[in-house]
């Protein structure tokens, strides 16, 4: 018999050689093809039952009528993202017909965070089926015949699911398993290999349930975890050797990555090829530079103490000098450096940092002694999870560790002088490390270790520095000098490279560096689109110098949302009126004429405050939020408003959590009797549009305000009603949405009836893909985060404002968010 597969989504048709990846390029989890897909929903290849679904969402498995095992993968490194941007719509056991849908996924976000888009369709079982008539090289339309399978043999498939035995296991060993992400595609193929090499029956046991360990998807489908515990089971004697090997190899697969020793690197994997290294993107970019060493100091301590008194003041005297550092440090920073610098204060006040640490100077150790003992505990029990994003955290501890032993020791940090286009190397870099450094001389930054989202990867993005991390230790022995290009857009650091790549690499550079010149030149200037509307760019602040002086060398029109809860959290009490005038009035210096908007108290739900408990609430997010909280302690509010209303010129005040117009009108008579008291005329008034009831009655609330603003990210939370923190749900929470898109044009025709102006001010006004159905919806301004501003204004001065009404009005006509990013990357298509 034959079976027809066909393509399970548009896209380029190649062999599986082709795949930048050895375990699908090698066929180690049997033959097959791939896709390089242009579309963003998975299709059934064929008739079929669902026989496992990954963990993570990215991989699904089918068994085809007439017993043909299929594996579909989405994407290369894919299960590192942990289902983030992937929608399952089927379960394991369902019965499928070819063309329905398996499952979808964020194209644009899969591709940022994945190493490749191409996906393989994998015959687990190919001792039974082979593949002809492959239509190869070429493009296939979703639907379209692929290749056919043809049976070779009736017999029992060795991958086939494993059933219960009715004899017992002469040999079994238990090992746990190490790995971040658990049995996925990778390490079940390296199993599965070896598994094959032993003529006896081998089955791997977890969860209460069995698998024949010769069979991939047969492994995938136990759903084993990093930390679980499986067992390895034999039937004969003769197993006895390859179960031994599958024990060493399982525990060989350190977490994190999927290597077999000597042979295969999976997450990442890191070519043989010689010159290159293959990483993981920390921060996207292209950088061209001589390679320049980074150093780590390294710290000499005595064992033994000069006595527990001694020891114990000079501990207490390093923390308090490195929280007082840290402080300091944090005081005009951006905000993610004040976020990271808070949270490394916490660390340094972590009893299970100090109680360990006091105990050991105790036991008449020196007091640095004691703390790099501490840190060692609490970095092994955090590498111990295998959760890959905790064990990024163990930075934070070394960082620590460093600055606490420089206090004790009486060293100060060493001095490094970045040289100006130069790609620093290193094993690994501490966030304060990375902050002390003057990054606007780096081209980039490769790292033998780290992790993407490590403390040092973020801030590495956020300061627009190129960053691979995970790079292989041989990017430690590069030498000075030598000539480096770093693709942080591919994940690779040539470490080789010829004249011609060089020169090519350069030209590259060259032109990225001239388009983002002529963007960021053009920022300045006021936008407006292609057919002569005028479009405002704001920014959205934090209050910090840095972040509005950044903005406004970014282009930034104004301050369309500055928030103001990072002044009431983390301390004992409020901000007195003195306090936040200081803090709002250095904004408003910053932004010179330009319009400040200032949002008052967005308190409650998931951001509590300490000195305000708030009464038990079984839905936080439907509690005590925003506005309500304000007005339920006046006295805050009050306190607010008096500083707002001191600065110069005038601010623009922003109401959070709106939900009718009574809340408007409680919070403008208090507004109107303190500017009577004050003297000051009243300024504008805006209000938020983040729930529903707003949006619908928009027409009501504009004619009580001046402007409008829509918080998107809230409004799709409360318009879809699914939890933002719900992990299950967090990825299906799209303000693209059909749902949440007419709920946003609900709020610009309201408006309009007033000619009141309409802003967005939540995730949505920074996604370049939702940016033409905004206008198209009728908002005229636009707050964002700062970065994309220059990228952003280029966009909006290539569209039309019809152009933008016709696509809106085709959006609010659609299903689902997918359905609508589709429609807007086919009419930005060139």
């Amino acid at each position: 018999m034959t079976l027809e597969i066909r393509a399970p989504f548009a896209g380029w048709s190649c062999a599986l050689a082709e795949i930048p990846d050895e375990v699908f390029a090698r066929a180690m989890l049997g033959d097959g093809a791939a896709i390089d897909p242009t579309g963003h929903e998975l299709r059934a290849p064929c008739d079929g039952e669902i026989i496992s679904i990954a963990a993570a969402r990215h991989a699904i498995a089918l068994r085809a009528t007439g017993g043909a095992e299929l594996l579909a993968h989405v994407g290369i490194d894919t299960v590192a993202l942990d289902g983030e941007g992937f929608t399952v719509h089927v379960r394991k056991g369902d019965r499928v017909r070819a063309g329905d849908l398996l499952s979808s996924f964020d194209l644009d976000r899969v591709a940022r965070r994945a190493r490749s888009l191409v996906t393989p369709l994998i015959v687990t079982n190919g001792e039974r089926f082979r593949i002809v008539r492959a239509r190869i090289d070429r493009r296939l339309a979703a639907g379209d015949t692929w290749f056919e399978l043809e049976e070779i043999s009736a017999a029992a498939a060795t991958g086939a699911p494993a059933t219960q035995r009715h004899f017992s296991a002469t040999l079994t060993e238990a090992v746990v398993v190490t790995h971040a992400h658990g049995i996925h595609a990778r390490p079940a193929a390296l199993i599965a290999r070896l598994a094959k090499t032993s003529p006896h029956e081998i089955e791997i046991r977890a969860r209460g349930r069995g698998a024949d360990a010769r069979s991939a998807v047969a492994l995938m489908s136990l759903g084993v975890r990093g930390g679980d515990e499986v067992v390895i089971v034999g039937f004969e004697p003769g197993a006895a050797p390859v179960i031994a090997e599958l024990a060493r190899l399982i525990r060989t697969l350190e977490p994190g990555t999927a290597e077999a020793p000597g042979e295969i690197v999976a997450s990442p994997r890191r070519t043989t090829t010689p010159g290159r290294a293959q990483g993981v993107i920390a921060s996207r970019g292209f950088a061209v530079g001589p390679a320049q060493r980074f150093g780590v100091e390294e710290f000499r301590v005595s064992e033994a103490g000069d006595g527990t008194a001694v020891e114990r003041a000079a501990l207490q005297r390093a923390l308090e000098a490195v929280r007082a550092r840290l402080q300091e440090r944090a005081r005009g920073a951006m905000v993610e450096v004040r976020e990271l610098m808070a949270a490394h204060v916490e660390l340094l006040d972590d009893a299970q940092l100090r109680e360990p640490a006091a105990a050991g100077i105790e036991a008449g150790k020196s007091a640095a002694f004691a703390w790099r003992a501490s840190i060692a505990t609490s970095s092994n029990s955090l590498k111990a999870t295998g959760d890959a994003r905790l064990i990024e955290r163990t930075s934070d501890l070394a960082d620590l560790e460093r600055q606490v032993l420089r206090e004790l020791l009486g060293e100060s940090a060493p001095r490094f002088q970045a040289r100006r286009g130069a790609i620093l190397v290193a094993n690994d870099l501490t966030p304060s490390q990375l902050i002390d450094l003057d990054v606007s001389a780096l081209g980039g930054i490769g790292l033998a270790a780290g992790g993407p989202t490590s403390h040092v990867a973020i801030l590495a993005a956020t300061l627009g520095v190129p960053m691979l991390v995970s790079l292989g230790p041989e990017v430690e022995a590069l030498r000075d000098g030598v000539d480096l290009i770093l693709d942080a857009e591919a994940g690779e650091l040539v470490t080789a490279a010829t004249r011609e790549e060089l020169a090519a690499a350069r030209a590259r550079l060259s032109r990225v560096r001239e388009q983002q010149a002529r963007d960021t030149a053009a920022a300045r200037e006021s936008c407006h689109l292609a057919s002569g509307e005028r479009i405002e760019v704001f920014a959205n602040l934090a209050g910090s110098r840095a972040d509005t002086r950044s903005a406004v060398e970014q282009g930034a029109e104004g301050c369309g949302l500055l928030r103001t809860e990072f002044l009431f959290l983390e301390r004992t009490t409020p901000p007195d009126e003195a306090e936040q005038r200081r803090s709002y009035q250095q904004v408003a210096d910053e932004l010179g004429e330009r319009p400040l908007v200032i949002r008052t108290l967005d308190i409650g739900g998931d951001k509590p405050i300490a000195y305000l408990p708030l009464p038990p609430e079984e839905n936080p997010a439907l509690g005590l939020r925003g506005i309500r909280t304000s007005l339920w302690r006046p006295e805050l509010l009050d306190v607010q408003l008096r500083a707002m209303l001191a600065i110069r010129p005038a601010v623009r005040i922003l109401l959070p959590m709106i939900t009718d117009v009574t809340e408007i009108d409680r919070v403008a008579g208090r507004l109107d009797a303190l500017c009577g008291e004050l003297g000051v005329p009243r300024p504008q008034l805006g209000a938020m549009i983040e729930t529903p009831a707003a949006a619908l009655l928009s027409d009501q609330i504009a004619a009580r305000v001046d402007f409008l603003s829509i918080g998107t990210n809230d409004l799709a939370q409360y318009g879809l009603a699914m939890d933002r923190g719900h992990a299950e749900l967090a990825a299906r929470i799209d303000g693209l949405h059909p749902a949440v898109l007419r709920l946003i044009a609900a709020a610009t025709a309201g408006a309009a009836q007033h000619h009141c102006p309409v802003a967005v001010c939540g995730g949505l006004a920074s996604d370049p893909e939702a940016v033409p159905l905004l206008i198209g919806l009728g908002v005229t301004e636009l707050s964002v985060v700062p970065a994309i501003i220059p990228r952003l204004k280029a966009l909006v001065r290539a569209l039309t404002l019809g152009q933008c009404q016709a696509l809106a009005r085709q959006a609010l006509e659609l299903r689902h968010a997918a359905e609508v990013r589709e429609l807007v990357r086919r009419a930005a298509a060139p």
